[in-house]
């Protein structure tokens, strides 16, 4: 190739990346290994891994949740783990059956009208709702709270920083820690973004917001990371929200490191045709048999840019079937018994760290499974001294996220949290 180019190096062919971003060395990587040698130095690997095997009060974003062994029994069944994206219903009528399914569930679940068949993560499906918001309102203003997941507005960001979008942050009350500096929303405003439960774990007042933002003509939009607290909380659509996204991650799906995860996008039926990503429906044939199909957001649309709502023309396909199975395996019964158990469980622990000395609960507003605490010191030298010396994963540091929060991190406690766990953590935050 070098000769037919009339180069003599490798190096010339790359000449025109700059030299100071150029790595300089060969890459460090071992000799080629036998199968064996593979399978041990991956197991070696593996056995580093104690996260997944300590008492975890990690949360912010990605929850350990009991999942019924039905979801992965079913999930991988050949049908399902390799269906290929069903643009020809008349071979994927079993796909469509259940993105149309999971469509309904998660339109029961926030009380909206409508809802796609799923995005990436919450992240995506977050930045989504800016643009869908802009495309709405015809505004280029989204104002977000400060509160709603740091990792979700940088994605935010990511998506809209070469378009027209102009991002508004406010912040949040240092009492309640819920949002505050509303007075940032006007006439130009597309969206009021909020979460709820937010990041510090307070849940919102969403009537009040949706009346804010809908009083200058702006949209609602709700951002739920934890997707248990539906079965317990007041749906957003209930409270007056325009757009509902979030994660799905909580619905039988593991933590997986971080993922592959699940978006969820739910919107007002008058806003249907300006939702992005993939949209499933019933039809019926001339004879009057029901058949499911692609509505609205066919691949056509996705080819013809000018056209596309989205450049997400997929779907997290065999994500939102364990999500469908774990939802319509525990019912509307079992949905609101882990939720109690979440929040039940995360008020023991609140309490019982409340009463350490030098620990508090700084932020009054209701919470469900996770809240803030703020101890005596740096958080992280805490939260290192529980791991080492108690085996307990106590919770997540939020100065990485947060100046002035040196002494705070979060604690999320799912009803895959025993007693002893939570007393092991209050002894070992006792002791640190």
């Amino acid at each position: 190739m070098l000769s037919m180019l009339g180069l003599g190096s490798a190096s010339e062919l790359f000449r025109t990346i700059p030299q100071d971003v150029q790595l300089g060395r060969e890459l460090k990587i071992t000799d080629p290994l036998a199968e064996p040698e593979v399978i041990a130095a991956m197991e070696e690997m593996a056995a580093r891994n104690t996260a997944a095997t300590k008492p975890s009060f990690l949360g912010a974003g990605v929850y350990s949740h009991f999942s019924p062994t039905i979801v992965d029994h079913l999930i991988q069944r050949s049908e399902f783990f390799t269906s290929y994206t069903p643009y020809q219903p008349e071979i994927s009528q079993g796909t469509l059956q259940y993105i149309f399914e999971f469509q309904t569930l998660i339109c029961q679940l926030t009380g909206m009208e409508v809802a796609n068949a799923s995005m990436y993560d919450g992240s995506t499906a977050m930045a989504e709702a800016y643009l869908m918001a802009q495309r709405v309102t015809r505004r280029d203003k989204i104002v977000v709270a400060r509160s709603v997941h740091p990792e979700y507005r940088d994605v935010a960001v990511t998506y809209a920083q070469h378009g027209d979008t102009e991002i508004v942050e406010i912040g949040y009350d240092e009492a309640t820690g819920r949002v505050a500096g509303l007075e940032a929303l006007d006439d130009k405003t597309a969206a009021l973004v909020v979460q709820s439960p937010n990041f510090f774990g307070s849940v919102e007042d969403l009537k009040s917001l949706a009346e804010a933002a809908h009083a200058v003509g702006a949209l609602l939009v709700v951002t739920v990371t934890e997707a248990i607290s539906f079965g317990l909380l007041k749906t957003p659509g209930e409270c007056g929200a325009d757009i509902v996204v979030g994660e799905g991650q909580s619905f039988g799906i593991p933590m997986s490191f971080g993922g592959p995860h699940l978006g969820l996008f739910a919107t007002r039926e008058k806003y249907v045709r300006s939702m992005p990503g993939r949209l499933c429906g019933v039809a019926y044939d001339k004879d009057g048999n029901r058949g499911f199909v692609l509505t609205l957001s066919t691949r056509e649309q996705h080819i013809r840019r000018e056209k596309a709502t989205s450049n997400i023309c997929t779907n997290q396909g065999l994500i939102a079937l364990a999500a469908t199975i774990y939802m319509e395996a525990m019912g509307k019964k079992g949905l609101q018994e882990v939720a109690e158990q979440n929040a039940q469980k995360a008020a023991y622990a609140k309490r019982q760290i409340a009463a350490i000395e030098g620990f508090s609960i700084p932020f009054s507003a209701p919470t469900f499974n996770e809240f803030l605490v703020r101890g005596p010191r740096p958080a992280t030298e805490i939260l290192e001294k529980v791991r080492t010396e108690s085996g307990v994963i106590g919770g997540l540091a939020v100065s990485k996220y947060y100046d002035g929060h040196e002494n705070d991190f979060i604690v999320a406690v799912t009803e895959t949290a025993k007693k002893e766990h939570i007393d092991k953590l209050v002894a070992g935050l006792a002791a640190a």
